[in-house]
């Protein structure tokens, strides 16, 4: 029985900040300025502690710095944790969501059971309530977050649970505050979700794993159906693409698709929107054989696909009125006797031809099955996502993900969706020029094209399979794992995409230009 993943609560309490009964109560102090209304609040009950650490130069405020001061009974919390916020005029929502990841973070480790949350009061009337709400609340989660379920023995005595509380003495500001917390923890959860879904190895989760995986989250929800091709329908259908793929697995492909039909009649122009997501369970890069070393993180070839699947959970918790379609591509990409080969020529879905260079370009094998399926279901916008190149990760490093596309307006919400939940991207170029690189002499096209600019001719070779869609393509090689513990995330898969395609939706929604 494998052990359950912390389990974390996040709520709202109106209360005097001194008179705060909790394990931790956690505070923000920017840089420059000086303390504000609530820390000089709280340095009197704590006889001037507080600013005593700033004089001695132990506590500035820097980014990615921390404090922590007993109580010792002059305040109602039994622990100070004050996070340093940065530069004033740099403070953004994000450097909130981070703080309260950090304090989660912080709390964990100390076997903390209850936080009392109170950062939100240092960017009062700079920041949306709502929005600052649920940044913390989506921080809580992904800071508390560890992926330990193998672990046989429980050495550091990890707690099996983290409450959390977002505090102020004023009733006004809770309830701004409360639904942007509700919102929030919906999101954080999904977001937990995939990174449980992600770390979990490929022995664990195969194609046909992955599938009963959806089902088992359609099944919850009752405006999810899930259908599952299998190998017999994939071969029905002439999926030749996620066939080739999968060819040198013992566990056959999969094609996962998620139907999501909200409640509410979606608002007049609101578009269809496919979410298409690669999920390789693992890629050892079939013949064309990856180096040994960390090919262990290829397990996180699927991340693209859970992030899809965890998207269409927050999105029927939260009942958001939009039709959304989730089709997620699956497969095994081994080397052995049964492989597809450099050199074969494949027929995918669409009925272009590809001619095979190499057998470790699979994710854009897979993908352009399942985008050609979403325009068959008369998908008005699809934005796949995809660990797809070393080539994005070369051009971007671990901070943002790749954004490519064929409308200007798509790739501008998604922007924006971006800069909101605090999962960056940057824009790439996938056009003309780029094609032309993707297209064979014995074939309509490649699978890999020049050495530079891998993935903007990898995008490019998407792009030829849209059709009239609206098309955004999200590289996210790089951002899908922390290689190490960072101050407010522990090592692993980070869930990257969830926060941003869910904005994105909400956007959409709300019907947001």
């Amino acid at each position: 029985m494998m052990k359950q993943i912390i389990d974390v609560d996040v709520k709202t309490r109106k209360v005097e900040l001194a008179a705060c009964k909790t394990d931790m109560l956690v505070v923000g102090r920017f840089s420059d300025g000086g303390p504000d209304e609530t820390l000089r609040t709280l340095d009197k009950q704590l006889d001037g502690g507080i600013e005593w650490l700033a004089k001695i130069g132990d506590f500035t405020g820097k980014p990615k710095t921390h404090a922590v001061i007993y109580g010792t009974g002059r305040t109602g919390a039994e622990r100070l944790l004050i996070l340093g916020l940065g530069e004033r005029q740099k403070a953004t929502l994000d450097t909130l969501r981070k703080a309260a990841a950090a304090a989660a973070f912080r709390a964990v480790d100390m076997k903390v059971k209850r936080i009392a949350l109170a950062l939100h009061r240092s960017f009062a009337g700079r920041l949306d309530a709502e929005a600052m709400g649920r940044a913390v609340a989506e921080g809580v989660y992904f800071g508390s977050y560890r992926y330990d379920e193998h672990v046989t023995e429980n050495g550091d005595g990890r707690l099996g649970a983290l409450q959390a509380e977002v505090v102020d003495p004023d009733p006004a500001r809770i309830k701004d505050l409360m639904p942007g917390v509700s919102t929030g923890a919906v999101i954080g959860r999904a977001q937990s979700y995939a990174r449980t879904l992600a770390n979990r190895p490929g022995n664990v989760i195969d194609p046909p794993a992955l599938a009963k995986a959806a089902q088992d989250l359609a099944r919850g929800l009752r405006t999810v159906r899930c259908t599952v091709l299998d190998e017999r329908k994939l071969r029905q259908n002439k999926m030749g693409g996620l066939l080739a793929v999968g060819s040198g697995s013992r566990s056959g492909p999969r094609l996962i698709v998620l139907k999501y039909t909200p409640a509410k009649r979606p608002a007049k122009g609101v578009p269809t929107v496919a979410l298409v997501g690669k999920a390789v369970t693992f890629d050892s890069g079939g013949i064309s054989i990856k180096p040994a070393q960390d090919m262990d993180q290829m397990k996180l070839d699927k991340t693209g696909g859970i992030a899809v699947l965890a998207t269409i959970r927050a999105v029927a918790e939260m009942k958001l009125p939009i039709h959304v379609l989730g089709v997620i591509p699956s497969a095994e990409n081994l080397p052995s006797g049964t492989s597809y080969r450099p050199g074969d020529i494949v027929t995918t879905y669409s009925g272009k031809t590809v001619e095979i260079l190499n057998t470790d370009a699979e994710g854009r094998m897979i993908l352009c099955d399942a985008i050609t399926y979403a325009t068959r279901q008369k998908s008005d916008v699809i934005v796949d996502i995809a660990t797809l190149t070393g080539a994005c990760m070369v051009a971007l490093g671990t901070y943002k993900a790749g954004l490519m596309g064929n409308d200007d307006d798509l790739m501008a919400r998604i922007q924006r969706a971006a800069d909101e939940s605090g999962e960056s991207v940057w824009p790439l170029p996938s056009g003309e020029e780029y094609a032309e690189e993707m297209k064979s002499k014995i074939a309509d096209l490649k699978n890999t094209g020049p050495r530079w600019g891998g993935a903007c001719t990898a995008a490019a070779f998407l792009r030829q399979f849209v059709g009239a869609a609206k098309w955004a393509h999200l590289d996210i090689a790089g951002v899908d794992v922390f290689a190490k513990p960072t101050e407010y995330a522990a090592l692993g898969g980070t869930g990257f995409g969830v926060r941003l395609l869910t904005t994105y939706l909400m956007g959409l929604a709300q019907n947001k230009q």
